[in-house]
């Protein structure tokens, strides 16, 4: 459960570049790019499932 907890957490647009406490720069950046880079794989995901259906 908690593996589908941090995924909502992550999809959801206002934590996406939410600052979190007691956290380096390097840090918080590595986990702003990984946050993008799994927003973006998600909706690609949802747009190739979406054409595959209407065709």
């Amino acid at each position: 459960m908690g593996f589908f907890q941090k995924i909502l957490h992550y999809a959801n647009p206002l934590n996406l570049f939410r600052k979190s406490e007691g956290e380096g720069v390097n840090l918080r950046v590595m986990h702003g790019i990984n946050k993008v880079s799994m927003t973006m794989f998600l909706f690609c995901l949802l747009y190739l499932l979406i054409r595959s259906f209407s065709r």
